[in-house]
């Protein structure tokens, strides 16, 4: 693949991400959502969190794919105060936290 292609293809991407954000928020931006659809809504970031951390936990490419207790702690730590105190910016502060603690104890 040639770099022009390469470019092509980010530069259509950027277009259609465009496209599909401004078909959301300019068209639509200015009303108010539905009740349900602000309900639903408020659900993302708990379902995007554990898509994107759990495959780091399980199998991490910094050791090669082996467990990781340093980091297991830290899924574990931030699971906790998530459902502890309800917040996604303090489960993400709490994981890294403790993640970083972790790296320096277990080396």
């Amino acid at each position: 693949m040639s770099e022009g292609m390469i470019w092509g293809v980010i530069l259509c991407l950027g277009i259609g991400t465009y496209l599909i954000r401004f078909s959301f928020l300019g068209l639509i931006g200015d009303r108010d959502l539905p009740p349900l659809a602000n309900k639903l809504l408020r659900y993302v970031p708990v379902a995007v969190l554990p898509a994107i951390v759990t495959p780091l936990v399980l199998s991490p490419q910094a050791t090669g794919g082996d467990f990781d207790p340093a980091r297991a702690i830290a899924a574990l730590a931030a699971l906790a105060f998530g459902a502890w105190r309800r917040s996604v910016i303090g489960a993400i502060l709490a994981g890294m936290t403790t993640l970083y603690f972790g790296l320096w104890v277990f080396g």
